[in-house]
């Protein structure tokens, strides 16, 4: 039977914009109490504007990649929730020099910081709360370059998927016994801002034949609900035309 999720705490990192997004706004939409975390405070107020004003949506203005800065956020959170329920680690970036003859060395350590580090920082910081009361769910967004090191991806981006992914399934078998679940879930392409990242402009008729970000913000939401007994590891979903082997 489908869990009731009217009540939950939700933290979405990344949840200005694209998955994060919409997954911050289906949750709240089943009732859950929401933060959405970026950041740049502007646009965390902009996504809020987009909302009813029911009181379920709130925002925290951070940079998952300081760890100093997301301890602050979870004191904050803890405080006003009282524990947490549900972590989705959606912050990611790219860049447009993707391969390593074009990459600078600042540059991997940006997307490592963020993808990679900056979920270790928040799983880091919920695991206390979540062992406390021996119940939790964590969604890591990573991608389809988290499980092939595709050229579409690049170097830094695959890197930092693939490790994000490894933590995950590390961190699920590890703290199972505490009651928390961690999925890995593996996006194809999706029609988000990341896009502006391409090395080439995507088309319109490209875009169209995309995954939108509700669609992955609709299976996120099916997972969550699935009873306590139910876990599910990890779950790629990708455009029909887009070839995955």
């Amino acid at each position: 039977m489908r869990e009731n999720l009217n009540g939950k705490s939700v933290l979405v990192t990344g949840g200005a914009t694209g998955i994060g997004w919409a997954t911050a706004s289906a949750l709240a939409d089943e009732g859950c109490s929401v933060v959405i975390a970026g950041r740049r405070a502007e646009k965390l107020e902009e996504a809020l504007r987009n909302r009813p004003s029911d009181g379920r949506m709130a925002s925290f203005a951070v940079d998952v990649a300081d760890r100093a800065g997301v301890e602050q956020m979870f004191a904050w959170f803890l405080e006003r929730f009282h524990g947490i329920d549900i972590l989705v680690n959606a912050a990611g970036v790219n860049i447009k020099s993707r391969s390593m003859s074009q990459m600078a060395p600042e540059q991997w350590d940006e997307v490592m910081a963020i993808n990679a580090t900056g979920a270790y920082n928040c799983i880091y910081a919920a695991l206390p709360a979540m062992r406390e009361k021996q119940a939790g769910i964590i969604v890591n967004i990573s991608s389809i370059s988290g499980k092939r090191a595709l050229d579409l991806g690049g170097v830094a981006y695959c890197a930092s998927k693939f490790a994000m992914s490894a933590l995950g399934t590390a961190v699920g078998q590890e703290e199972a016994a505490h009651g928390i679940r961690v999925t890995n879930v593996y996006p194809g392409e999706v029609d988000t801002p990341l896009l502006a990242q391409r090395p080439s402009p995507v088309s319109d008729d490209h875009r169209a034949r995309m995954l939108q970000p509700h669609d992955v913000a609709e299976m996120i939401v099916a997972i969550v609900a699935l009873p306590a007994r139910a876990h599910v590891p990890e779950i790629v979903i990708k455009p029909r035309l887009q070839a995955f082997c």
